[in-house]
């Protein structure tokens, strides 16, 4: 989950693109952040205070070039150099998903299920979490076999449990509660 510091970076960013941006800008920040995990160097370089912030704006420019990003996110990753948060891309990342995702009427949802689910059920379960929240939920999907069936969807801090796992656990609880 993304900190406040993230979210203050994302809402600043949300107020500088333009709607029609937004996917672009989306694409941008993940290439970028790709970049800067798969390069040791790169990260180091921009989290140095030993690197002067002229050569970090260089760098960040010309890669920013090389990646064909937009003039808002080349200008937003500049600031994030000069304020040294580098390091807290794929966060702000998140950050700026989420604000988009709230200004769009979206719900995200973390689903878990002990194996993968159908289509149809995965459809099934996105109509029953928009309508749980009244609005349209955006699922990302994800198997963990210790589940043993069922599913345990999460939205924001709220989790809804119906996992076998879960009620096993549920029903442990509640005969040691009855044993004392």
């Amino acid at each position: 989950m993304p900190t406040a510091l993230a979210f203050r970076y994302a809402r600043a960013l949300a107020g500088a693109a333009e709607a029609a941006e937004v996917p672009a800008v989306m694409e941008g920040l993940a290439a970028f952040e790709t970049m800067l995990v798969g390069s040791q160097a790169l990260r180091h370089a921009l989290q140095s205070p030993a690197v002067a912030p002229a050569r970090k704006r260089a760098v960040v420019s010309q890669l920013a070039e090389q990646l064909s990003l937009s003039g808002v996110v080349r200008r937003f990753l500049l600031v994030l150099i000069d304020h040294r948060r580098a390091a807290w891309l794929g966060e702000i990342r998140e950050a700026f998903e989420a604000v988009m995702d709230d200004r769009q009427g979206l719900v995200r949802v973390d689903v878990v299920s002990a194996r993968e689910l159908s289509p149809g059920q995965r459809d099934g379960l996105v109509a029953e979490l928009s309508r749980v929240t009244g609005r349209q939920a955006r699922a990302q999907f994800s198997i963990r076999e210790e589940l043993i069936g069922g599913v345990l969807a999460r939205l924001g801090s709220t989790v809804y449990d119906g996992s076998v796992h879960g009620q096993l656990e549920t029903l442990k609880q509640h005969l040691a509660g009855a044993g004392t």
